[in-house]
């Protein structure tokens, strides 16, 4: 039930965000979900791709600080207060939320949101429990 998201160490010089999408671009990757966390100096830039160890090795190769990290890919009934049902189960059972952020595009008719929390496994049964689905990596890779 997880997924492997890359994140990449960015200075905040013009053309970094453009140099990592194109490497990712020419070697067919496509990117599913992102967000950048940004200070005046630096970035990390979060991603979802449709092929995590392709991502990360290309990345590398091309000179960029990479590394992979398990998140989860939840779907949220698309809705007002669908993220805070979601939220509600996470806080029932003690987990913190790291980040999250949203997906491009949705894998039904919910919407799709990516967690990094501490404890992952907690959060998969916590959420399973309240029949909140879960997506797998091979789901989230072929949206």
């Amino acid at each position: 039930m997880k997924v492997k998201q890359i994140s990449i160490f960015l200075e905040n010089k013009t053309g970094r965000l453009a140099q990592v999408t194109r490497v990712l671009g020419d070697n067919g990757i496509n990117i599913r979900a992102l967000a950048i966390a940004d200070t005046t100096d630096f970035g990390i830039l979060r991603l979802i791709v449709n092929d995590p160890d392709r991502a990360y090795r290309v990345l590398k190769e091309a000179g960029f600080t990479v590394s992979a990290t398990d998140v989860i890919a939840v779907e949220v009934v698309d809705e007002p207060g669908g993220l805070a049902g979601v939220l509600a189960v996470l806080q029932e059972a003690n987990l913190n939320i790291e980040y999250l952020y949203a997906f491009l595009q949705k894998a039904s008719k919910a919407a799709l949101v990516v967690f990094r929390v501490e404890q992952l496994d907690g959060a998969i049964a916590a959420l399973q429990a309240k029949g909140i689905r879960i997506l797998s990596g091979e789901e989230v890779y072929a949206l």
